[in-house]
Order: structure tokens, then C-alpha cells, then sequence
């Protein structure tokens, strides 16, 4: 018998409600799953209901739900607070809103995720289950809550349990307090907890380790949490969601996009707006070579090739060896991937070699002094160079904004405005409204960001009553402080996003990129396209082109003086300042880069 093994049957579920990408099973569940089972005779089964709610309500209704969080939220309000129906219709409305319309009516689909909840839990038998186990994460909390409830009336002695990054830390403990449908709560990584939980249950261990919330004890200030060995955990199992996937969908073809964990936490994990480590203790990671293992195999297993890294941050040097194998395998591989600023290109193309292709980039501001309240470790140029090297490494760069981040200065608006003509060319950025996330370094050290009191987020005052989310402890929070005056100040920056986004949607000619060069061996011919007016052509001779070429990452003056001894300092200050106010060569102190790619087609 392996270790951990009862001589108890005991058997769990675990589920993950709305709203996952219907195309993409849960990470979670399956890791989980493959670990208890691995080192137990424990008997776990997954369940992902959130299938079926798309089958009721169709495929790009869900889709377009589960895009904009807030308003997957707002229906599971009513069924849970009947009272906030009103206000929870508001917010799903704000939430869907484009050019004067919504997908569907409110109240027709509060009815159908309720009747759509209440035929899965028929068609499920759970009594042959000593624990439900639901997987909390971004926009499943009322859902959970509310499958939580059902199952309580359905099976009143069902012990259920909460966990996931929506669970960590005092968010955890008020949710505890508040929702009796709760019998325990993990806080921090899962693997070692449900299975201590387990034995626990089995009657295997006397008492309930310190890092599960149950009604019998109270979590201790200090908490510590088991952290397991990433090298030895057994593959994720995703084997139940492709068996839901076809008895919901017999007649459609599927072929998801797997989710895939090549570390937890971040190695930077410094930014000050941030909290999206709170379940992890420290920054761990797998080695490149399990890695490709465990991508080949699942992979095979289940015939896709598309993933995505869930990692915060990817491991540089590990990844570095991960890509270099990969290619190796000659498989025609999908990969999106989370990354710190990488102005690297031979990394970059390293990556691209490796099936990168579309990596989502904190750019967060395009204000170098704006970077540094946000700690970001990078300036505005590193940035740009990200984008463009992405770019021209046919590596598809989804990055955000920053909008109305506390303590903005005129003269950082004002900046960001001056370096949004910059990066036209790239591909736009989205606007991210700042929320005061729990327990990243600003909800700390308020004060140091002119952050006066904390408050509840306006989105959760239209989910919660007042009585309830009164002393509770949010992932996402608002705050007293300059936050009118934020909102002014940042009016123009979020009209010039807009047009930049529509610059690119309108655009004929998407074969090719908006800013690029031709290279004639001695002359380059740069096509530059702007948002109002003709097409510019420009034409580089010469040392005018060597300089530019040379210039393809970010180059420090005395590099550029080294490298063309023949020019003198005030000529290449006036080339580098012409290109410059042409918006072809971006400047930072003494840092410069140039911003064409190389002619290519974009497919």
C-alpha cells in the first residue's frame, strides 16, 4: 500500500464552478486530484460545472461572461441575496456594456444559472462522498458560495471544504465566519492540506493540521503552511474535465487549451499594487527538464498542443533550457505564457523557437517614475523594447495600463501621454482601473500612497448586503484619498488607449506591421503608418543606418560612441534627437532604441 493509504474508503469531490474559459480545464482540480490519489487510497473525483452552464446558456455567452469577472458574479447575487438583485443587474449591465447593449436579459439568466445549478446537482449522486472540496479562485466566490448552500440542503451532512488563491489569509477566516455552508478552509497550497484533511476525516490523524480553518478551532496568528516539492508532484490529471467535455458537448469538436505550472509565486514579487501571491510562502520552480516531460506527456495524453502557464512569472533560466528542448521535439506547440520585461532578444527568440506565442507582459505604466512607485525594477524603455522585440520575434505581447494608480503626478500623465505616441506601432495595451488589492504593499503601507482608509470596492457593495460585507476582508478594495482627482487627471490618457486600439482594428493592411524596415544592404527604407494622414516613408544611408541597425536594443550613448568612432558627439545627438521627435528611435536619458522591425507578414 502506498503512503498515506486508509483502510477507509474514503472518497472526495472536488469542483470548480463558473467562470473558467470553457475551453480550459481546471489546474487545480486536476493537481489535486493526481496528488491525494497518488499518495493515498483515497478516491477523487473532479467536477466542472461550469460545462454545463455554458451548454444552458450557450458557448459565447458564457465566453463573454467569463471575460468581464464582475458580471459572472452579479448573478449568482440574487440567488444567494435575493435583496441585491437590483443592484447586482446594475453591475452585470456596467460590466457588459458596449455601444448601448448587453448579451441577454438579467433576470432571464439569474433564472437559468439557478435552474442550470439545480439539474447538474440532480443528475449528481454526492452521498457517496465524506467531502466536497471547492476550488475558490478570481470570480468563483459567489458561485461557490452558492453551490456550498444547495448542497448543504440537499446533503445536510456533507462536510465541504473552501481553498484556492480566493482563500488566503484573513480573506479566508471572514469568508469562515460569515458562511456556515463552510465547514473547513485551507489557507495556502492545497496538496498537503486536503490530504491531511483526508486523514484526518479517516480517522488517520487525531487533529486537524494548523493550516485548516474548521468550526472546532480557530487558525492560529502564525500559520504553516506544507509546501510540497514541485519536481516530485505527479502529473495534473485533467482526464475527468475531457470526459465532461464529452458527454456535454458530444457533437462539438474540443481541443483545449491545457493549463500548465512551471513555479509558484514570483521571483520579483516586489510590485506595490500587487497580491497575487498570497497562497505562496516563496518563489519555487520545477526544472526545465520535468517540464518538457510533463508537457510531452500531456500533450500525447490528450492530443492538444495549445497550453498556459499559470505561473506568475516564468524561471529564466529554467525556461531558458525548457524552450531549447522543446524546440527540439519538433511538436508544433502553443504557448502562452505570464513574464517579467524581457528586452533580451535572443531570449525572446529562443522562446518564440519554443512555440511562444503570445506572453502577457506587466507593463503597467509608460512613466519611469510611475514604475518606480509601482517597484517595478524597469523603466519606460525597457518596456518599449519588450513590446517591440516581442514584436518582432512574432511573439504576440497582452499587456495592461495602470489607470488611476494613487499619487499620479501631472507631470507623470503628461509623460505617459508623450510615450503613448511612441509605442503606436505595438500592439495596444488595455486600461486597468488600480483596485487596492489585500495584501499587496500599498494595502500595508497605505499611507505611503496618500491612501487615507480603506474601503469596500463599489462592485462588492452591489453583491453583498451591508450587514455582511461589513468587517469583511476583500481580495478587492477602493479607498479614501486623491481618487476624484485621479480619475480627471487620467481622463486623457484612457481616450488616447482608446484610439490607439481602434488604430489597430482599423487598420487595412495587418499583413504587415505599422512601423517597418527594409534593408537595401546600404540604405534601409522605413514605412511608418500614423493614426490621421499618409503613410511616411523615410530613408536611412549609410552610417545613418548602421546606427539604427545597432540601435536594435537599448543602446547607452557611449556604446553607440564606441561602436562609430567617426561620429562625434553633437552629430549623434542631433540624428538620435531627429529620429526621436519622429517617433522612430525612443530616448531615455542616455539609452536609446529604434522602433522599426524588420518587414515581415503578420499572419
Amino acid at each position: 500500500m502506498t503512503e498515506g493509504t486508509s483502510p477507509i474508503p474514503l472518497k472526495v469531490a472536488l469542483v470548480s464552478m463558473p467562470w473558467p474559459i470553457v475551453n480550459r480545464p481546471s489546474l487545480q482540480l486536476a493537481t489535486l486530484k493526481s496528488y491525494v490519489e497518488e499518495k493515498s487510497a483515497y478516491t477523487v473525483d473532479c467536477f466542472h460545472p461550469y460545462l454545463h452552464l455554458a451548454k444552458v446558456i450557450g458557448i459565447e455567452t458564457y465566453a463573454r461572461i467569463a471575460r468581464s469577472g464582475w458580471a459572472g458574479e452579479a448573478l449568482f447575487a440574487p440567488l444567494l441575496f435575493p435583496l441585491m438583485k437590483s443592484q447586482a443587474k446594475q453591475l452585470f449591465r456596467q460590466s457588459l456594456l458596449k455601444k448601448g447593449s448587453v448579451i441577454a436579459d438579467f433576470e432571464e439568466l439569474v433564472k437559468q444559472v439557478e435552474q442550470s445549478v439545480s439539474e447538474w446537482l440532480r443528475t449528481k449522486k454526492f452521498d457517496c462522498y465524506h467531502l466536497l472540496g471547492l476550488s475558490v479562485c478570481f470570480f468563483q466566490l459567489l458561485p461557490s458560495l452558492y453551490l456550498a448552500a444547495k448542497i448543504k440542503e440537499k446533503y445536510p451532512k456533507m462536510l465541504i471544504v473552501f481553498g484556492g488563491s480566493s482563500c488566503s489569509g484573513k480573506v479566508g477566516t471572514s469568508l469562515f465566519e460569515r458562511f456556515q455552508q463552510i465547514d473547513f478552509l485551507t489557507h495556502g497550497e492545497g496538496e498537503e492540506s486536503l490530504l491531511r484533511l483526508c486523514r484526518y476525516l479517516a480517522g488517520m490523524e487525531k487533529s486537524l493540521p494548523d493550516e485548516i480553518l474548521s468550526r472546532q478551532a480557530s487558525l492560529p496568528t502564525e500559520v504553516h503552511v506544507p509546501k510540497v516539492l514541485l519536481n516530485d508532484l505527479p502529473y495534473p490529471n485533467f482526464t475527468p474535465y475531457f470526459n465532461e467535455i464529452r458527454d456535454i458537448f458530444p457533437n462539438e469538436v474540443f481541443i483545449p487549451v491545457l493549463p500548465i505550472e512551471f513555479s509558484r509565486g514570483c521571483w520579483w514579487n516586489r510590485c506595490s499594487f500587487c497580491n497575487l501571491n498570497l497562497q505562496w510562502s516563496d518563489y519555487r520552480f520545477k526544472s526545465g527538464h520535468r517540464m518538457v516531460a510533463e508537457t510531452t506527456h500531456l500533450a500525447k495524453t490528450h492530443a492538444c498542443l495549445q497550453f498556459a502557464f499559470a505561473d506568475n512569472a516564468l524561471p529564466s533560466q529554467e525556461a531558458d533550457r525548457f524552450f531549447t528542448r522543446i524546440a527540439a521535439t519538433h511538436m508544433d506547440f502553443d504557448f502562452f505564457a505570464e513574464l517579467r520585461v524581457i528586452s533580451e532578444q535572443s531570449r525572446l527568440e529562443l522562446y518564440s523557437q519554443g512555440g511562444l506565442r503570445t506572453i502577457q507582459v506587466g507593463i503597467e505604466a509608460l512613466s519611469s517614475t510611475l514604475l518606480a512607485k509601482m517597484a517595478k525594477g524597469s523603466t519606460v524603455i525597457d518596456n518599449i523594447a519588450a513590446m517591440k522585440l516581442s514584436s518582432s520575434c512574432s511573439i504576440h505581447l497582452e499587456g495592461n495600463l495602470i489607470t488611476e494608480f494613487p499619487g499620479t503626478t501631472a507631470e507623470e500623465i503628461a509623460e505617459t501621454l508623450t510615450n503613448l505616441d511612441f509605442v503606436l506601432p505595438f500592439a495596444p495595451l488595455q486600461a486597468a482601473v488600480f483596485f487596492l488589492g489585500y495584501g499587496s504593499p500599498i494595502y500595508s503601507n497605505p499611507k505611503d500612497f496618500s491612501i487615507q482608509a480603506i474601503l469596500p470596492h463599489s462592485k462588492n457593495k452591489k453583491l453583498f448586503p451591508k450587514a455582511i460585507l461589513r468587517g469583511m476582508t476583500m481580495i478587492s478594495n477602493s479607498y479614501r484619498g486623491d481618487r476624484e482627482q485621479q480619475r480627471k487627471l487620467w481622463r486623457p490618457v484612457t481616450k488616447k488607449l482608446r484610439a490607439w486600439q481602434d488604430f489597430h482594428q482599423q487598420r487595412k493592411n495587418k499583413s504587415t506591421h505599422p512601423l517597418n524596415y527594409r534593408d537595401g544592404s546600404t540604405f534601409l527604407i522605413i514605412s511608418q503608418e500614423r493614426i490621421s494622414g499618409k503613410t511616411l516613408l523615410h530613408r536611412l544611408r549609410g552610417v545613418s543606418r548602421e546606427i539604427y541597425l545597432f540601435c536594435a536594443i537599448p543602446r547607452n550613448m557611449s556604446e553607440i560612441l564606441a561602436a562609430f568612432p567617426t561620429i562625434s558627439n553633437p552629430i549623434l545627438k542631433e540624428f538620435l534627437l531627429e529620429m526621436s521627435n519622429k517617433r522612430l528611435m525612443f530616448r531615455e536619458g542616455t539609452r536609446t532604441l529604434s522602433l522599426a522591425i524588420r518587414r515581415q507578414h503578420h499572419g
